[in-house]
């Protein structure tokens, strides 16, 4: 298994995948990476819906505004905010999501939340999970390079399409579509600013 460093600096974003299954222990050990990972008050404020089924990811690639490559990967990871593991701090937005008041998507629920006025906590408890959500999906972004495995981060969906595909609970909206699978490309990195353009 390779260091950390080297994983960061060898993973692209893969859109081109062999056709063969991903081992169960491999999608383990990557989801194992996510359960690890950093989060606001050690909530844990995620989970995650392994997809193998053709069929569902047919129907992930159409939510997907048609994007192929996430039905042509032998898995797809939907990483999900959990709003219930707030608790309290976040009874309005359970509250919402469960009644069918507001759709899913944290973007729909922001939007919801500001127009009446529940801003504050809750606000704050949205923009953690998203935090918390990313952080465990670059864990597992890190641990599939180190296994010899591609990904690719998909934020363009409809997260409604890919909650009602997969019967997601309400208090789980989809954030992140992660394919996963052996990698049928080795594209060039992709350019980035000098350490000194980012340091302020």
């Amino acid at each position: 298994m390779m260091e950390v460093l080297e994983a960061i600096r060898k993973r692209r974003s893969i859109r081109r995948f062999e056709d063969r299954p991903v081992p169960e222990e491999q999608v383990r050990e990557v989801l194992e990476a996510a359960r690890l990972a950093p989060s606001a008050s050690n909530l844990q404020t995620w989970k995650f819906k392994v997809v193998t089924d053709p069929r569902l990811r047919k129907l992930l690639r159409e939510a997907a505004f048609d994007q192929k490559f996430v039905e042509r990967a032998p898995v797809v990871i939907v990483a999900c905010a959990d709003f219930s593991a707030f608790g309290e701090r976040s009874k309005r937005t359970l509250e919402l999501v469960r009644s069918g008041a507001v759709r899913p998507g944290v973007e729909m629920i922001l939007r919801f939340l500001r127009r009446e006025g529940d801003t504050g906590m809750e606000e704050r408890n949205l923009i953690s999970a998203c935090i918390n959500v990313s952080i465990a999906v670059q864990n597992m972004v890190l641990a599939a390079t180190s296994l010899g495995l591609g990904t690719c981060w998909v934020r363009a969906f409809d997260p409604q399409k890919v909650a009602e595909i997969l019967s997601l609970p309400p208090e789980c909206t989809p954030l992140i579509l992660l394919p996963l699978g052996y990698p049928r490309e080795d594209p060039e990195p992709r350019s980035r600013k000098t350490l000194e353009e980012i340091l302020l």
